[in-house]
């Protein structure tokens, strides 16, 4: 079976070449290209990210990435976010005192964590979601952190309109924070899996072995969060607040 096609999306954020090649690694083509075309048209599109959550959707909206995110998810077709590439999915961000919308994929708030270290860098477990594709076989190793802000509270409710996302948590100092979402075909990381070593290896071997193929079931359904109800609890099974 022909590999299948990854793009990743370059909007000016950081080295990315590492994602690249950890891809490519994970059994997948790829291309690093801001082109709309060839996003549109890959079995799958990884949004990376590092920096300042402005900056990261400024260069998205720069590159009408957010467009893309939004074509693709309407039709099914998989996006994975990795670090600040994935807080920028959710509604807003609270940094240093100032709100800066997302991308809105999900309702939802990406803000300070409440540790007594910040940053969170280095190593860490997490709790996997039950089903997970992206940890299946890893759901008890460690991955690799580095931020200072997350997404402390999960507020999707889908009113058994569809699918529960399947949310997996960590935590840093007594703080929990999302580690990672899977919902339909929208997947996002807060660590970096190309940086984590055998383990990250194998999530994105798992995220890129999920992509459709012609013959292939698409993902299963995306709760887009403006069609959903944003509450302050989680869905049930949907993890830990």
């Amino acid at each position: 079976m022909a590999e299948p096609d990854v793009v990743v999306l370059d909007y000016g954020s950081g080295n990315l070449r590492s994602a690249v090649r950890a891809l490519e690694r994970a059994g997948a083509a790829v291309t690093l290209t801001a082109d709309r075309s060839a996003a549109m048209d890959a079995d799958g599109l990884v949004v990376p990210g590092v920096g300042a959550f402005a900056s990261c959707v400024a260069g998205i909206r720069a590159v009408k990435g957010h467009e893309v995110i939004g074509r693709r998810l309407a039709g099914g077709r998989p996006v994975l976010g990795i670090c600040v590439g994935m807080q920028v999915l959710f509604e807003h961000g609270l940094e240093h005192g100032v709100d800066i919308p997302g991308l809105d994929e999900w309702p939802g708030v990406v803000e300070r964590l409440r540790a007594p270290v910040v940053p969170h860098m280095g190593w860490n477990t997490v709790d996997a979601a039950i089903g997970s594709t992206l940890f299946d076989g890893v759901e008890r190793e460690r991955f690799y952190f580095v931020h200072s802000y997350g997404v402390r509270a999960w507020t999707l409710r889908t009113g058994g309109r569809t699918a529960a996302p399947l949310v997996t948590w960590a935590s840093h100092g007594g703080d929990r924070f999302v580690a990672a979402v899977e919902n339909g075909p929208l997947s996002a990381t807060q660590f970096h899996p190309e940086k984590s070593g055998d383990a990250g290896a194998a999530v994105l071997r798992n995220w890129v072995g999920s992509l459709p193929r012609p013959g292939r079931a698409q993902p299963g359904s995306w709760a887009p969060a403006g069609a959903l109800t944003a509450a302050g609890t989680h869905d049930p099974g949907s993890g830990p607040t």
